[in-house]
Order: C-alpha cells, then sequence, then structure tokens
C-alpha cells in the first residue's frame, strides 16, 4: 500500500540538514504528481528577545534573510519541475509552530524536515526541533539524514 500525500510542509533554516529535507519533499512532490509544496521558515522572536540590543531593523534584516532564501528554494522546487509551490514566512517557537500549528492551519498531511547534528548532551539541554516535531505532531513526518553527514 502507498500513501498518496496532498499537502507537504518542509520547514527550512539554511542547513545542509534542511537542504537535504527540501531535496527528498521535492523529489516526493513529482513522484506523486499534483501535490502542493510548502516552505516554511519560522524566525524565533523568543530568541531574539534575549539580544539587549535588539531594535526593529533586525527583524526587518532577520526576515529579508529569510524571504530571499526562500524565494531561492522555491526557484529550486520550480526549476525541479513543480508548479504548485509556496513558501511563508512564521514568528513564533520553531518546535510548536512546525509540529502543530502550520500544518494545521495548512491542512498539511506530511512535514519533511532535517535531521539534527546535536549529540545527545545538547539534545538534553536545549531539545531539538525535529526531535519535538517527531512526538508532537499529529500527521506523518519524515526525517531526512544529510548524506555527508551520515557517511562520517
Amino acid at each position: 500500500m502507498t500513501q498518496s500525500y496532498q499537502k507537504i510542509l518542509v520547514p527550512v533554516d539554511g542547513s545542509k540538514e534542511a537542504e537535504a529535507a527540501l531535496k527528498r519533499a521535492i523529489a516526493l512532490a513529482k513522484e506523486d504528481g499534483n501535490v502542493e509544496l510548502v516552505i516554511a521558515n519560522v524566525i524565533d522572536t523568543r530568541a531574539i528577545q534575549n539580544i539587549t540590543s535588539f531594535d526593529n531593523t533586525m527583524i526587518d534584516t532577520i526576515t529579508e534573510d529569510a524571504r530571499q532564501s526562500l524565494e531561492n528554494y522555491k526557484k529550486e522546487a520550480t526549476d525541479a519541475g513543480l508548479s504548485n509551490v509556496s513558501y511563508r514566512i512564521d514568528y513564533g517557537s520553531p518546535k510548536t509552530m512546525i509540529a502543530t500549528d502550520i500544518p494545521k492551519e495548512i491542512k498539511a498531511d506530511l512535514i519533511v524536515i532535517g535531521a539534527t547534528g546535536l549529540n545527545t548532551v545538547e539534545r538534553l539541554v536545549v531539545g531539538s526541533v525535529t526531535a519535538f516535531v517527531t512526538r508532537m505532531a499529529t500527521i506523518d513526518v519524515l526525517v531526512v539524514r544529510c548524506a555527508k553527514l551520515a557517511q562520517k
């Protein structure tokens, strides 16, 4: 039995793991035909609030950098042959936004997310977005390992 997906969410943060997840999501969307691909970047506003010199231009700069990256990712997907591709920028906790909020809002049925490079101690201290998403998401989650990292 083969699962067919209609809307795939792929969160990106500029890491190699996220780029590997995007490539896998593009391949899945091409296999299934008329699949919508939503590329998302969640800006962690809690981290920004901890910076004492925070001002509005910082959030504008971060947002513009995210928008440019997302435009490039969207172009990569359309160049690969996908026609139903969109992107979004959200603000808040990446863990909850990716695991529950965005999938529910867009009615996604699959999250394709990059594996983290964090070791066990780091995961205990700071937590892993990917680990949280795999535990809390109510839809299917595909964790993609970066091939270069997996070979080490």
